[in-house]
């Protein structure tokens, strides 16, 4: 017979927001009078910004057209939007970078969880707990062999620089779960490391764009060095809302190389083009010409003013639940907040009493890893209003 991926089974039962949609629906199946505010996947509330809707109409009807139809697209991406990515993203922050550096993909999900196809299961990969699952179960899918590195209050959930020798590296600020930011200093402290341990950093900055103070790196690549030692992913799904859209993008610096095995080393840039062209077809030729408003004029004030909502509406959380007696941390150069369960009692326990007393859904701490336990997290992508009604609700039974 046929033999499975026996790594599957070293997964737990259930993707964690697949599990929480489940527990969900059998509560609104036995309620169906129940008014639930789901404040726990990280999915947008605020429509897409009028540039690029405006660029997105356009792009479809070109494709209406023969004589301006877009089919397959370069694997890369468009020469266009990679060029302005460059620009528009790194430049101001002193970055040098080359189209060539830049892969467009259809959401940072997809390369974060995709990228272990061009590296070795050999390599010992370090990954920060507590965690977006993304990154462990991608790699427990691949049979890595997996440490984790506790983030907690006293490490300001970034992690002890370990002692031994990781060869990878996942590292995710603004962080996803904890809403927790890393210092400059911190920040080089990790570079500094993978350049002594010929390590590779993963470095997932999807959220860079709630960043407010001045002091907060927005990319690894402000690090001297960092071009030699990081892949860094980002997307367009919170800074301008394509979560249904579909579009992000990875840096992989034409400079990082690895081993070969054989005692030389590999561009990786190389490599995963090679990758792609393989198992991927590009972005849409429509959610590209989106992506491109985004860095218009227009597109900056529009993406820059939902994300101000998305920032005020944190505040709101993280105050709410700290009047209510929680300890809530996060949200202020990040969309999440990160609070500990009252009482001490675990994070699915007190999952389910905020959904059958409240009616509120989270995500409980312990699905992002055992450090995770007795924490939970709740998102500011929703409403406003829903929001204000949400905390009052938490406040009632606590």
């Amino acid at each position: 017979m046929v033999k499975a991926n026996l790594n599957f089974a070293k997964l737990p039962q259930r993707y964690l927001f697949l599990d929480i949609a489940k527990r969900v629906a059998a509560f609104s199946e036995k309620h169906p009078e129940a008014d639930i505010i789901r404040m726990g996947i990280g999915d947008v509330t605020r429509p897409l910004a009028p540039a690029v809707i405006d660029a997105m109409h356009k792009a479809v009807d070109e494709c209406a057209d023969k004589s301006t139809f877009h089919g397959y697209g370069p694997e890369r991406g468009y020469q266009w939007l990679r060029e302005a990515i460059v620009k528009g993203d790194y430049a101001p922050l002193g970055v040098e970078l080359t189209a060539e550096d830049i892969f467009i993909n259809d959401g940072a999900k997809s390369d974060t969880g995709n990228i272990g196809d061009i590296l070795s299961s050999d390599n010992l990969v370090g990954i920060t707990d507590p965690v977006y699952p993304v990154y462990v179960d991608t790699n427990l899918m691949r049979g890595f062999n997996i440490k984790y590195i506790i983030c907690n209050e006293e490490n300001g959930f970034t992690g002890d620089i370990p002692t031994e020798k990781l060869d990878i590296v996942y590292l995710c600020y603004p962080n996803n779960p904890t809403g927790a930011v890393i210092t400059r200093d911190k920040l080089k402290k990790w570079v500094d490391y993978a350049l002594e341990n010929g390590s590779l950093i993963m470095y997932d900055s999807a959220y860079e764009a709630f960043i407010r103070d001045p002091l907060i790196p927005h990319s690894i690549y402000e690090i001297e060095g960092a071009k030699k030692c990081a892949i860094e992913f980002r997307s367009f799904s919170k800074t301008a809302g394509f979560t249904g859209v579909r579009c992000g993008y990875t840096v992989v610096p034409r400079e990082l190389e690895v081993s070969d095995g054989n005692g030389g080393k590999i561009a990786l840039n190389g490599m995963w083009e090679r990758r792609q062209s393989c198992k991927f077809n590009g972005a849409s030729y429509i959610s590209q010409c989106g992506a491109l408003a985004v860095y218009t004029p227009e597109g900056q004030k529009q993406i820059r003013s939902t994300i101000d909502y998305y920032l005020e509406t944190a505040r709101i959380i993280r105050q709410s639940l700290n009047e209510a007696g929680l300890k809530a941390l996060g949200g202020e150069n990040a969309p999440y907040i990160w609070a500990q369960t009252p009482g001490g009692i675990s994070s699915w326990e007190f999952f389910d009493r905020l959904l059958g007393e409240a009616g509120v859904v989270v995500t409980p701490g312990s699905g992002f890893g055992p450090a995770g336990e007795g924490w939970f997290r709740i998102t500011s992508f929703a409403d406003r209003q829903r929001t204000i009604e949400a905390m009052e609700r938490i406040k009632k039974i606590l």
